[in-house]
């Protein structure tokens, strides 16, 4: 059985159909598709600037420590016995070489009197045996032994009158009574305390400066000095100690404070700062200070292009309500107000204000 042939006119509507599928193909594979339409442009952010301008400014060393007299001396009994009067009470000031405490005599002036007698019979044998040896009556010797005992006598008279003067117990330095250690009847032991006697002119504050800041101060350099209830007294250094602590690595540092009327008193705290150098410096709000990403601690300042910049910040000093750091440039457009977070780099727009009015210092 023979197939029949489709009829010539479908094959030739299928050609018709097949040749304008592929001629729309085509044309649809070649043609380039349309170009997105621009997204609009986000305007930058509008960050707050205040323009600070870095001025010399004194860095400054705070430490705490103690204020000690200059000395503490406590007076110690050359001879012993009871104590018969007490001539400087607690809080006396005296001079060096004043009576403080006066022990009893005792049998000191018997002692004496026995001595001088000695002495003057010894005085008296010396004559004769020199007239003898004169005479040759009596050997040389006689004379040298004489001339012994007399020496002998003499020497026990001056440690008698020795002791009887060590008996006045005198100051050996200037000050203020502090303590009386032995009281009015006490018995006092030969090198016993008996009076004790503070020197708090000058006073010393003594503050520990840490190994890293050793370097920034120096002999006779300036220090204010601020006791509680006190204005600040300016003080010099005195003593920096040549090796450091073991344990805490710092080094023991006086400053001296004139006292001449004794009205500071010694043993209290005390605030000491030392200025160590002049630096040049930014005043600025602690509300503005930031971490960046990398864990700094610093502020952000704009460009004249609006790029904001991270400038990290090293601490000079703290006021009340503000801290000088230094770390940007001399002049700066500081950011002090931002809607959230900018990074370095950014581009910004710049809203400058003016500065607080305020003295700084």
């Amino acid at each position: 059985m023979r197939l029949r042939r489709p009829p010539t006119r479908i094959l030739v509507f299928l050609g018709i159909v097949v040749a304008v599928t592929l001629w729309i193909g085509s044309g649809i594979a070649t043609r380039e598709p349309p170009a997105p339409e621009p997204r609009p442009e986000r305007p930058p952010v509008t960050v707050a600037v205040e323009r600070s301008q870095a001025a010399p400014v004194e860095r400054l060393l705070t430490l705490f420590g103690d204020i000690e007299p200059n000395q503490r001396v406590q007076v110690r009994a050359e001879t012993a016995g009871r104590v018969a009067e007490v001539e400087a009470p607690r809080g006396t000031r005296v001079e060096r070489g004043d009576p403080l405490v006066r022990i009893e005599l005792g049998e000191r002036p018997a002692r004496l009197r026995r001595a001088e007698a000695q002495r003057d019979f010894a005085l008296q044998e010396v004559e004769r045996a020199r007239q003898l040896v004169a005479q040759e009556a009596a050997p040389e010797v006689r004379l040298e032994t004489a001339r012994t005992e007399l020496e002998a006598a003499e020497a026990e008279v001056e440690a008698i009158e020795l002791d009887i003067e060590r008996t006045v117990l005198r100051a050996p330095i200037g000050g203020v009574v502090n303590a009386l250690i032995a009281e009015l009847g006490d018995f006092v032991a030969t090198g016993g305390a008996a009076v004790e006697i503070v020197d708090n002119d000058p006073l010393i504050a003594v503050v520990q400066v840490p190994q890293h800041a050793i370097a920034r101060i120096g002999m006779g350099g300036e220090a204010r000095v601020l006791l509680i209830g006190d204005e600040p007294r300016i003080g010099t250094i005195s003593f920096i100690a040549p090796v450091a602590d073991a344990g805490t690595r710092t080094f023991r540092t006086h400053v001296e404070i004139a006292n001449p009327d004794g009205a500071l008193p010694s043993g209290v705290s005390a605030e000491v700062v030392i200025p160590t150098e002049i630096v040049a410096a930014h005043r600025i709000s602690p509300a503005i200070v930031t971490l960046n990403d990398a864990g700094e601690i610093g502020v952000f300042s704009v460009d004249e292009d609006g790029i904001v910049t991270f400038h990290p910040i090293e601490f000079v000093r703290a006021e009340v309500d503000a801290i000088w750091v230094t770390g940007p440039p001399e002049e700066a457009l500081l950011i002090t107000a931002r809607p959230g977070f900018v990074s370095d780099g950014q581009r910004v727009e710049a809203r400058e204000v003016e500065p607080a009015d305020d003295t700084g210092g």
